[in-house]
């Protein structure tokens, strides 16, 4: 009797134990899931008060899906209270492919406000490709200006040389406004600068005189303007001013010094060349004159041979001596009176 009164009372306990592990169990997760939807309760109230109502299993589901509730529903109340209707499902997807929705947002509201064309799929491709969407249809509604050149990279006007050889500098001023359509591949305002450059620079090269462009600036905008810049550009050009023209250096004048300098040392070089030449000339000359000479020594000294051998074979006489010896000294009187250099006395 004792025995089955202890095993009703061991399985009571058991049972009693059982429930009290269920109850915490149950206690628990009911616990979390008043701390999960307290989690999100604001977010859900905010988003019912707005009008832009998001179930509390879609905010959870987010949270789980890796999107930033909060993102999506600041975006859709955006979009709700600007009377756009953008689907969650479309804004999730975006966040999750890297996008900003809350600024893509803000760029259809924009759009949409200024009657611009711009659909959600279009915003959401320029925002992944890297443009700023919202900047991009705010320079729509209010365009911008642009600096030819820019300021920033170290030159503050572009040179060009009219065809009297006098260098202009010219620096414009380009409206522009965003071209949507061709924002997703367009060139971007590094290519419009360059191109208006590119125009200056034809439009002063092809004036008469540098007067004709100080006279008439406006032509300067207006031939670059008719080249159609724009095309291929993510942007509309509008206007293009010419803010400032300054003449500059004198460069046909410079040029004609530098040929004129290069030139001389042509010439100077050739000169030094023939005098070189004549030098050398002259010293083959010298060297000629020299080597005759000693012939002429060289002879001069197989004279008396001759007239001592003419001696013994009878040949020559005293007389024919002494009279060559006056030949002699009447030539070299006549060549000192003259002026001339004594020649050398033959032994």
């Amino acid at each position: 009797m004792v025995a089955r009164m202890d095993v009703s009372m061991l399985a009571q306990n058991d049972f009693g134990a059982g429930w009290i592990v269920l109850l915490v169990i149950l206690g628990l997760a009911l616990l979390a899931i008043f701390a999960l939807v307290a989690a999100f309760f604001q977010l859900w109230l905010k988003a019912l008060l707005s009008g832009a109502r998001v179930s509390l299993v879609n905010l959870i589901a987010m949270k789980l899906r890796n999107v930033s509730p909060s993102a999506i529903v600041d975006a859709r109340i955006r979009a709700v209270k600007a009377g756009l209707d953008i689907d969650t499902p479309e804004m999730e997807a975006h966040f999750l492919a890297g996008g900003d929705v809350v600024r893509v947002t803000m760029a259809l509201i924009a759009a949409n406000k200024a009657n611009i064309d711009l659909t959600w799929q279009v915003a959401t491709s320029i925002d992944l490709a890297g443009r700023d969407v919202l900047d991009a249809v705010r320079t729509c509604v209010n365009p911008k200006v642009i600096d030819a050149p820019d300021p920033t990279k170290g030159r503050p006007t572009v040179a060009a040389v009219a065809k009297d050889g006098i260098q202009v500098k010219a620096k414009a001023r380009v409206t522009v406004r965003t071209n949507i359509e061709r924002l997703v591949g367009g060139a971007t305002e590094e290519t419009i600068i360059a191109r208006v450059g590119e125009g200056i620079v034809t439009t002063i090269g092809s004036a008469d005189t540098y007067a004709d462009v100080l006279e008439n600036p406006d032509n300067i905008s207006k031939r670059v303007l008719e080249k159609g810049l724009d095309a291929g550009t993510a942007f509309e050009i509008l206007s293009i001013d010419i803010a400032d023209v300054d003449v500059g250096d004198n460069i046909k004048a410079a040029l004609d010094a530098d040929r004129a300098e290069a030139d001389m040392r042509i010439a100077q070089a050739k000169a030094e060349t023939r005098r070189a030449l004549a030098v050398a000339r002259e010293q083959e000359m010298a060297a000629g004159v020299k080597e005759n000479r000693a012939k002429v020594v060289l002879a001069e000294a197989e004279v008396p041979k001759a007239m001592a051998q003419a001696f013994r074979e009878g040949n020559l006489g005293i007389m024919d001596y002494y009279n060559i010896k006056n030949v002699q000294a009447d030539t070299e009187m006549r060549s000192s009176i003259a002026g001339e250099p004594k020649e050398r006395e033959t032994k």
